[in-house]
């Protein structure tokens, strides 16, 4: 397989949400790897951001910010039965979205679960109200009695996304590697039993962005490699995490939920603000942002193991992310600023002279102690590999389109989250814009060096517990 080959044909028009970062870089990526022409490919986009590009390639480019009351009147000439219809934006509603695609006859892919403006951000909205604990069961409840209809892939971009197939190729390495004898389980009970059979205590997303610009941040100044709006949002949200069936010792600042399967908890405090230990193969150990995603819930979801009414077996999960110095001192101020975003923002790209974005998955607690498997991908590679793509973007771009290919291939499977999908094929597709794809074992834990001046505030019996990794 090559970065150049098509994968599908595809007869329907694609109109994209958004058109920042991921946007432009998932564009050039559509017209060379799904059979389309650029004159069935619209963006609808709240920016001129993009306008260039847009025109460059020779697609439609509207310029309309989407609203509760607008998005219909906007979309319904443009989506049809048999169109395709990507969200790539930030405050415009998934769920709205995922219904009205589902009315059309139209598939859908977006990268995360999107409330309208403010609804994650606004602090007069409940704790619970504003997590994706929250987000992704309004999400889930629309596959009731429509489990045939058009698909819509939620939240498949790199994390979430491509995350749920990289967790699942490492619990086969593992097993191989340890000696555990197993088929390549079918459905969602054959992969928890699995991961409790290996003994996987913590899934984490592990990520260490180490590109550097020739032009240095400044001072009320936000820089990032990937979305600024996207970054801010989720880093202003509650820390959120699976609630593995290990753990001993509960935050003291945690909340449960009401509703659904409580495989997750929240911290009451941005995941911005909260920090963890984690570790890749290049950066070593170090601290990352505990910021929420969807993963990090329905991995806990998916890999539950029930036994009657109790919950048998179920690992921790969460994010932990470092991203670019710049990046990190973006946030610094940011939170310096009493979480009141600055006056400029700048998305880094063209400025990028080197470094590489290493995103993998983390098991750990399993008979080798902890394996981590993932990309390494340079900014000099991203560059050869694809237009207007950073290495951090690449990773997203490169995952959000194997889910439109999956959907595209597998048109009425209803509403899918990532973990449901078979792994093989998005990673086929994604993985030449990866670049080195590697699988690392490590003895490190969150104990490491640590010695004998924290041990009274250590759980030295059991290192994988979460009140070993947070950072207090």
């Amino acid at each position: 397989m090559t970065k150049h080959e098509v994968h599908v044909n595809f007869a329907g028009r694609i109109v994209m949400v958004g058109f920042g970062s991921i946007g432009q870089g998932i564009l050039p990526l559509i017209l060379r790897h799904i059979g389309t022409s650029s004159e069935r490919i619209t963006i609808v986009t709240a920016e001129d951001r993009g306008s260039g590009e847009a025109q460059e390639f020779g697609v439609r480019f509207v310029k309309t910010a989407l609203t509760p009351e607008n998005y219909r009147s906007v979309l319904e000439p443009l989506v049809g039965a048999g169109d395709f219809l990507l969200n790539l934006s930030v405050d415009v509603s998934s769920v709205a979205l995922i219904q009205f695609a589902r009315e059309r006859g139209a598939l859908y892919l977006d990268t995360c679960i999107e409330p309208w403006a403010g609804g994650y951000t606004d602090p007069h909205l409940p704790v619970e109200t504003r997590s994706n604990y929250h987000m992704r069961l309004e999400a889930l409840k629309l596959r009731k009695g429509h489990e045939k209809s058009p698909t819509a892939v939620l939240t498949h971009g790199a994390n979430p996304g491509l995350v749920s197939h990289l967790v699942k190729q490492a619990l086969l390495n593992i097993a191989r590697d340890t000696g555990v004898e197993t088929a390549v389980p079918t459905a969602r009970a054959g992969w928890a039993k699995l991961a409790q059979k290996l003994g996987i205590k913590v899934m984490h997303i592990a990520e260490r962005d180490t590109q550097v610009a020739n032009v240095p941040k400044a001072t009320n100044e936000f820089v990032n490699t990937w979305s600024i709006d996207g970054f801010v949002s989720e880093g202003a949200q509650p820390a959120e995490l699976g609630w593995g069936t290990h753990e001993k010792h509960f935050p003291a600042d945690g909340g449960r939920h009401k509703a659904g399967s409580g495989c997750a908890i929240y911290l009451n405090r941005p995941g911005a603000s909260t920090r963890v230990r984690t570790w890749t193969p290049k950066a070593g150990h170090f601290h990352g942002f505990l910021i929420t995603h969807s993963e990090a819930i329905s991995f806990a979801d998916y890999y539950t193991v029930m036994e009657g009414e109790r919950v048998a077996y179920r690992p921790t999960s969460h994010y932990a992310y470092h991203p670019s110095d710049d990046a990190v001192m973006s946030v610094h101020e940011f939170a310096g600023r009493n979480w009141h975003l600055q006056d400029r923002k700048r998305i880094l790209l063209t400025e990028i002279i080197d470094g590489i974005d290493e995103l993998g998955v983390l098991l750990a607690g399993h008979a080798k102690n902890a394996y981590w498997y993932g990309s390494q991908l340079s900014i000099a590679e991203a560059r050869r590999l694809a237009p207007y793509n950073s290495a951090t973007s690449l990773q997203v771009t490169s995952a959000a389109l194997a889910g439109m290919i999956w959907a595209m291939e597998h048109p009425d499977r209803g509403i899918v989250e990532p973990d449901d999908m078979d792994h093989q094929r998005p990673l086929e597709i994604c993985r030449p814009y990866l670049g080195q794809v590697v699988g690392e074992y490590t003895d490190w834990t969150p104990l490491y060096q640590r010695g004998e001046l924290f041990a009274e505030d250590l759980d030295t019996a059991d290192p994988w517990q979460f009140k070993n990794i947070r950072v207090v």
